[in-house]
């Protein structure tokens, strides 16, 4: 492990300085490109070394871990680093800040949580299978913080210093919502004139072109609660009003109830009644995931959810009732963010001519809701690495998607340094 770090390091340094010394006349984007690729085995080991950090959203221990290894990356590229606190007491996320020459102020986000639990390297270890690297979290979203780190080095190398302020922040608990983040994404978001989000791009396994994104669905917490009557389940069941029994039928009332409702999607996923086998439940609660994409279908979900349980009963002298709670707010590139789309697909036909796709939707929650919320910025989603599998078995990302996605987001930046300049971001 030692050897291999201190291999990719030199071949990262080695990228770098072939870089800083090209010929003065040779365009900038024939010299990112040349460095982007020299870079390859650099960003293959970065994300060994993040993948081999277990970072589940519930891991203290293991988010302290990758936030000091991130606080050290992004130190080592000559940023200012700190750490800010979660709300309600998780993880800390880790922000770091570049000072430039410039006008532009932009906000690079990614996260370094996780969908999986401490252990899962044993039995999903990280490894290559000819052009796929896999390994939990690779594509999602350690793909995404690589590329940040390893196009900030590009451009270090470059001497690039035009911009008034580049921000990184990394959180860490996208997967359970940014519940803890997400009022500091909003934040820093308002406080920037460009966004750009790394979550991953579709492998081209799968959607044949790499893409970016231009829109997500809010996300929301549905929650479903029956109070009933304790009993004997054995001696006198029937002096019992079976909360458990009465969830069941409402569930099954509500299954499809979403389908009435434009913008709205609803699956119930998790349930919980009583505390002993011998006794019949007096209280019984099931959460549901909404996905919201319309700005009031969170109010006309919940309108329709309380009219269909306000019917009877099925077990009789049982209440029911129901919450939505919002998490995480809708992403919508707009117009502006559009610009973004399309600057990022000229950049990339500059590879000879490779695609890439503008993907209009996904019912995926992103971060880059929160970083747009106050619709100050423009933002634009979708810039990690090709990758799949994601909160699944043997996620993965595409080696052949590294280069090309450097080049792209150290292009962008060096671009919207001198459209800020003149005037013109987005």
């Amino acid at each position: 492990m030692v050897r291999w770090r201190t291999w990719a390091a030199a071949a990262m340094l080695a990228a770098c300085a072939s870089a800083a010394t090209a010929a003065a006349t040779e365009p900038v984007d024939a010299r990112l490109r040349a460095a982007a690729g020299a870079q390859e085995a650099a960003v293959i080991a970065t994300l060994h070394d993040l993948v081999a950090i277990e970072s589940g959203s519930s891991d203290r221990d293991g988010l302290d871990r990758i936030a000091a290894y991130l606080a050290r990356r992004l130190t080592g590229l000559g940023a200012r680093v700190d750490r800010i606190p979660s709300t309600g007491g998780g993880a800390d996320l880790v922000r770091g800040v570049f000072e430039g020459r410039g006008k532009l102020h932009i906000l690079l986000i990614a996260h370094m949580d996780t969908v999986y639990d401490r252990g899962i390297l044993a039995s999903e270890p990280y490894h290559r299978e000819g052009n796929d690297l896999y390994g939990p979290g690779i594509a999602d979203d350690k793909g995404g913080v690589a590329v940040i780190l390893h196009a900030l080095a590009l451009l270090r190398a470059e001497g690039w210093a035009d911009f008034a302020r580049v921000t990184v922040l990394f959180n860490p608990d996208e997967e359970t919502g940014s519940t803890g983040s997400g009022q500091t994404i909003a934040r820093l978001g308002a406080e920037n004139d460009v966004v750009l989000s790394y979550e991953p791009s579709p492998a081209k396994a799968v959607a044949r072109e790499e893409g970016v994104l231009l829109g997500a669905a809010g996300t929301a917490e549905v929650t479903m609660s029956v109070h009933g009557r304790a009993a004997h389940a054995g001696a006198a069941p029937e002096q019992g009003r079976n909360a458990l029994l009465e969830l069941a039928h409402r569930l099954v009332q509500t299954r499809d109830v979403a389908a009435g409702v434009k913008g709205a999607q609803l699956n119930w996923t998790t349930a919980t009644a009583g505390a002993a086998r011998n006794q019949i439940p007096q209280a019984a609660e099931a959460g549901g995931d909404a996905r919201l994409t319309a700005p009031d279908a969170g109010e006309r979900l919940l309108a329709a959810l309380r009219a269909r349980v306000a019917s009877a009963p099925l077990v009789p002298d049982t209440t029911t009732t129901v919450q939505l709670r919002p998490l995480r707010p809708m992403y919508v590139a707009g117009p502006r963010g559009r610009e973004l789309a399309e600057l990022a697909r000229r950049i990339y036909a500059e590879l000879d001519g490779r695609p890439l796709a503008l993907h209009p939707a996904t019912n995926g929650g992103t971060d880059a809701g929160f970083a747009g919320s106050s619709g100050h910025p423009a933002v634009l989603e979708g810039l990690g690495l090709a990758g799949w599998g994601y909160h699944a078995k043997r996620e993965y990302i595409e080696i052949d998607s590294i280069a090309p996605r450097l080049y792209l987001t150290a292009r962008m930046l060096v671009e919207l340094g001198r459209r800020a300049d003149a005037g013109a971001v987005p």
